[in-house]
């Protein structure tokens, strides 16, 4: 969420020339104006008078005419792009900043309201060459800090293919302008991404000591603690944030995660209430999902499981999830299958192989119980409960001394909590050593 948020406020049109000569609209604008020193015909100079006062309807009908007789005319092409922009007519704009590219390649404005357009239709390996262009042009009457966003812009760009370069590219930035609480979120999100998490919480924490109402650095705190466990650190930052900003979702599906976590009971109807308020976001769905079976409630979370498998059928998480609470409800045969498919698609889930092994074991096939459990032992130690059920597989299977010899793992490691299958385990190994 921080680093989608960061995305859009950096490749979000400015205001251009609006901006300048009256208040425009914040949103809709291009990101520069163009060279007061290029020469302007009268036609787009009354264009650029009435986008100054954001009447875009005036200022097109001004233009249209103009470029159907002068379809070079680079600056009219920025105008009419602009005023595109400025009505969210987004792929209008991108082909008119396109041409306005094309008839003046020295254009600093057009390369990078074109490179800032092409990122927000989510074109960022056709946006940063634009951006790229644009810094090495001079922004002219646009000024330095336009020319720091598109430094910017390539930081966020960059940033999840070479960080190296990310980091560079805010350097950059910051030689043109001074370093805002935005660049501040930028870097600690760069420096989390190379796994730098000692500087990425220090610039969180330089940001909440100068702003601790910033949702945005509370957030990204809050996921460095997350994945250190600092639960109750987490969860202490989280409430204070959530005062401020009770309705933030981020934030509130963090502090269930959290409580989740810590197997407080807060965190279901706190996940319940976050997914009738957002029934759609899949990543609260699954959230809502784990919680309900760790609750205990397999059939509620199998009916979540089930209708996001309907979106995303080979997704091997989703699968195990299913299986899992197919295995809880007794339904052994579908929970193999589901397992062996989920391990199929993914042979590095550890979970999915457990869970097959599991399922194996109930089927009467402890063959597929030896291989699944091998295949998770590449990722996974062993527990008493796997140590069992190698034992139970190699007993099924009539060999005695690995059978055996897992009984006796079984009983060294499982230290009175599985009383029934230790009881199990020892009557075996009497039998088995016995026969030997």
């Amino acid at each position: 969420m921080l680093r989608f948020a960061l995305f859009v406020l950096l490749i979000a049109p400015v205001a251009g020339f609006a901006q300048d000569a009256a208040q425009s609209s914040d949103s809709q604008a291009p990101a520069a104006v163009p060279a007061a020193s290029q020469t302007v015909s009268e036609a787009v100079a009354d264009a650029e008078a009435s986008m100054a006062k954001s009447d875009w309807k005036t200022a097109e009908a001004k233009l249209a005419p103009w470029l159907a007789a002068h379809p070079a005319d680079a600056r009219a092409l920025f105008d009419a792009g602009y005023v595109a922009d400025a009505q969210s007519r987004l792929d209008d704009a991108v082909g008119l900043y396109r041409r306005a590219v094309e008839a003046n390649p020295q254009s600093f404005e057009a390369h990078i309201s074109l490179g800032l357009a092409l990122a927000r239709q989510g074109k960022l390996g056709d946006a940063r060459p634009e951006l790229v262009a644009a810094t090495t042009l001079d922004p002219g009457d646009a000024g330095a800090a336009t020319k720091a966003r598109a430094w910017r812009a390539l930081a966020e760009i960059d940033r999840n293919t070479d960080a190296t370069t990310a980091s560079n590219d805010l350097l950059e930035a910051l030689k043109l302008t001074p370093e805002t609480p935005a660049d501040t979120l930028l870097a600690a999100d760069i420096a989390e991404l190379t796994g730098q998490h000692e500087a990425a919480e220090s610039a969180y924490r330089r940001i909440l000591a100068k702003d601790p109402k910033s949702a945005a650095a509370s957030s990204g705190l809050a996921h460095l603690l997350i994945a250190q466990k600092q639960y109750p650190e987490a969860e202490t930052l989280l409430r204070a944030a959530l005062e401020q900003t009770p309705e933030d979702t981020a934030l509130t599906a963090q502090l269930a995660t959290v409580l989740a976590a810590q197997d407080k009971a807060e965190a279901l109807p706190l996940i319940q209430k976050l997914h009738v308020a957002h029934p759609e976001d899949t990543a609260i769905s699954r959230m809502l999902a784990e919680v309900l079976a760790q609750a205990g409630d397999a059939a509620g979370s199998d009916q979540l499981y089930i209708r996001l498998l309907a979106a995303s059928p080979d997704d091997p998480t989703l699968l195990v999830g299913h299986g899992q609470n197919l295995t809880r409800q007794q339904k052994f045969v579908e929970a193999f299958a589901v397992f062996d498919k989920a391990t199929r698609l993914d042979p590095a889930n550890a979970d999915g192989w457990s869970g097959l092994a599991f399922a194996a074991s109930r089927t009467n096939q402890s063959s597929i119980t030896l291989h699944a459990l091998t295949m998770r032992s590449k990722y996974l130690p062993e527990v008493p409960s796997t140590y069992f059920l190698w034992a139970t597989a190699y007993d099924t299977l009539h060999d005695k001394a690995d059978a055996a010899a897992y009984y006796h793992h079984f009983l060294d490691s499982s230290a009175g909590k599985f009383p029934n299958q230790e009881w199990q385990a020892r009557q075996r190994i009497i039998l088995l050593e016995n026969k030997k």
